[in-house]
């Protein structure tokens, strides 16, 4: 078996080549894989690839691995993999499963404090000196309303914390999995005061929040995203914290991540549903420079703890794959 790693830090090679099952060749590359990459012929032989969130594996990048029988998730979500493509060719992926329910639900509250108590500017401020003590105002969570969308592995924490702070807890899911007060997604947008979107990316879930459900937010609401950035329609977005609908938003997660990691004039390969990119990509700018919006590159699930978590699951992962034809088949997916 031939793994390429790619995405891959220091502390991870280190540790994946120290705990490697014997007999398997292992190449690690730095680098995203997606259409815009440079990346050594040499990966193109692998029988498995092992990819975090900035690699793309659409239709275009996984037809040049002629011999790709597994792929591996260093993340919960898939949606940067194209499943198609890989339940046609036989192609089995696995993904990591729980290793950051804590971790996530723990950052949703971080940026939202930090956001909504203007923490980031107080502290600027005052190293520079100045004690601007009327200018920094915030606004407090308890007896305020908290609507999470998505009540999972990560969603059923923030349930539990926001009730830590005092709040009144709604929930909108197919599954009703925690003891919330579960609402239609119509009645959630016109109660919640703050809503945690902790739903996975799904053709259901994509542009969930358009222009349309977010004209119809509580006046005022606080929006914190660490789920995926389609999910909700950036332009919408702005227009509605520039009337001032939305009165703060927390974003981990932003459309088109992808454009980060690519080159601008590969844009023109990203499939239709990333067809705005170039223009969310400038929205995304001004939306940095609003004092009442929050954005950060996707570190929510960012602990010592839960990146430890991941490569865990992927050497249990890499045992499943050696052991597939016998029928592990731990955290697979297809």
């Amino acid at each position: 078996m031939k793994i390429t790693f790619f995405d891959t830090l220091p502390h991870e090679e280190i540790f994946l080549k120290e705990h490697m099952p014997e007999g398997i060749e292992s190449l690690f590359v730095t680098t995203s894989l997606h259409p815009a990459a440079n990346v050594p012929d040499e990966v193109y032989d692998s029988d498995t690839i092992s990819v975090f969130t900035p690699s793309l594996l659409n239709r275009e990048i996984l037809e040049k691995f002629k011999n790709l029988k597994f792929i591996l998730l260093r993340s919960v979500g898939f949606s940067h993999v194209d499943m198609h493509y890989a339940k046609e060719n036989d192609i089995h992926v696995f993904n990591a499963p729980n290793y950051g329910d804590y971790t996530v639900a723990e950052f949703v509250f971080a940026s939202l404090l930090s956001l909504i108590r203007q923490i980031p500017q107080a502290n600027n401020a005052l190293r520079m000196g100045n004690i601007l003590l009327d200018k920094y105002m915030g606004v407090e969570l308890f007896s305020k309303t908290m609507g999470v969308i998505g009540t999972g592995a990560i969603g059923s924490k923030v349930v539990k914390i926001a009730r830590g702070f005092s709040m009144e807890v709604i929930a909108h899911d197919v599954y009703h999995n925690t003891d919330a007060e579960y609402v239609s997604l119509d009645e959630l947008c016109a109660r919640a005061d703050v809503i945690s979107i902790n739903t996975p990316l799904t053709p259901d879930t994509l542009r969930m929040f358009d222009k349309n459900r977010i004209n119809s937010l509580k006046k005022g609401v606080i929006i914190v995203n660490t789920a995926r950035g389609e999910i909700i329609d950036t332009d919408a977005l702005y227009d509605a914290i520039v009337d001032k609908r939305v009165s703060y938003a927390a974003l981990d997660v932003m459309e088109c991540e992808d454009i980060l990691w690519q080159k601008p004039s590969s844009a023109t390969s990203f499939n239709n549903i990333k067809s705005l990119c170039l223009k969310n990509f400038l929205i995304a700018n001004r939306l940095l420079k609003m004092d009442n919006v929050l954005i950060t590159p996707h570190t929510a699930y960012d602990t010592r703890e839960a990146t430890q978590r991941i490569l865990d699951i992927t050497l249990e992962n890499i045992h499943s794959c050696l052991n597939f034809s016998s029928g592990a088949k731990n955290q697979v997916l297809v």
